[in-house]
């Protein structure tokens, strides 16, 4: 990763379950930017965040973008 997110995205514990893409997303998403800013940020598809958002709640069995958030902000 490149830029001011990539020391927090590379930088994931080893029992982390999130891909690097999913920690691109995320961190993302935890600045409060919306799929549609994440898509353009990261040169996705929307429809390619969004199963990626899908698939970061699964992953941490959480219920919402703002758990998530608070979650990433935790870490």
């Amino acid at each position: 990763a490149e830029g001011p997110r990539a020391a927090v995205v590379d930088a994931a514990p080893p029992d982390d379950p999130l891909s690097a893409r999913e920690r691109e997303v995320m961190a993302l998403l935890a600045e409060g930017q919306s799929n549609k800013l994440i898509a353009r940020a990261l040169g996705l598809s929307l429809h390619t965040v969004k199963r990626h958002v899908a698939n970061i709640l699964t992953k941490l069995a959480l219920d919402s973008r703002t758990q998530a958030a608070a979650y990433w902000h935790r870490r």
